[in-house]
């Protein structure tokens, strides 16, 4: 159950992978787009600011590049972010939810260009930011774009929507024992070499004292059960 009726966080940033995006035939499942659409819409509607970052694992990763060079490969990586912006801006205009995608890189015909400040006025205005092309730079995943985004919007909490329900001691996939962390500290991650956030992240999370929660996007309800402070998955704390 949910903390009472009032949201823990005013304003979130949902980090979406791409590939719980992707439906079983192909890049995008639209069904599930819109669902996640619904859920949004209840988080502003509950006063709750949203902003999200998309990634492109459903289409492209910069290090499926093989031999090609590594800034080309990311910035094809950008571009798939970009393509998927697009997808959920439109999908949850569709469905009734006033959303913008800004991209980091300049490709006004496609997206207004991101800045802080106009980011800051879309979602005091009700809107719902989608950023793509990660941070514009290669090198640097939409992870560490996440924690950035973050503290430059004065989000309470990084939500991390993922395909596991937490983060553990393992891979539960491979380590029948391995065992989920209700909350565990930055610290705790880099010392651990744990598959949370990457290590960029995961540092800049620390040293900018940023909140973060990963949980499972399988029941996309839960993005709105963390933002009003149910216990879900796991809390990522300094």
């Amino acid at each position: 159950m949910c903390n009472g009726s009032q949201p823990k966080y005013k304003r979130i940033l949902l980090k979406l992978s791409g590939e719980a995006l992707s439906g079983n035939d192909g890049i995008l499942d639209f069904d599930f787009i819109t669902s996640v659409a619904e859920v949004l819409k209840k988080c502003v509607s509950a006063g709750i600011e949203v902003a999200v970052i998309v990634g492109a694992g459903n289409i492209w990763r910069g290090r499926q590049g093989g031999k090609m060079d590594r800034v080309r490969a990311d910035q094809m990586g950008m571009l798939a972010t970009t393509i998927n912006a697009l997808a959920l801006e439109d999908t949850f205009k569709q469905n009734g939810l006033d959303a913008v995608a800004m991209t980091a890189v300049e490709m006004n015909a496609f997206a207004e260009q991101y800045t802080v400040r106009n980011a800051i006025a879309a979602l005091e205005s009700g809107r719902v930011v989608i950023f793509g092309c990660g941070l514009g730079s290669p090198f640097f995943s939409t992870d560490t774009a996440a924690a950035l985004r973050a503290a430059e919007i004065g989000a309470d909490a990084v939500l991390m929507a993922k395909n596991i329900d937490g983060v553990y001691s393992a891979d539960p996939k491979l380590d029948p024992t391995a065992v989920r962390y209700d909350e565990i500290t930055y610290n705790d991650v880099l010392a651990k070499e744990l598959k949370a956030l990457d290590l960029t992240a995961t540092a800049f999370c620390m040293d900018n004292d940023i909140r973060a929660y990963a949980f499972e996007l399988k029941d996309p309800m839960n993005i709105y059960r963390v933002a009003m402070g149910e216990k879900i998955g796991t809390e990522l704390h300094r």
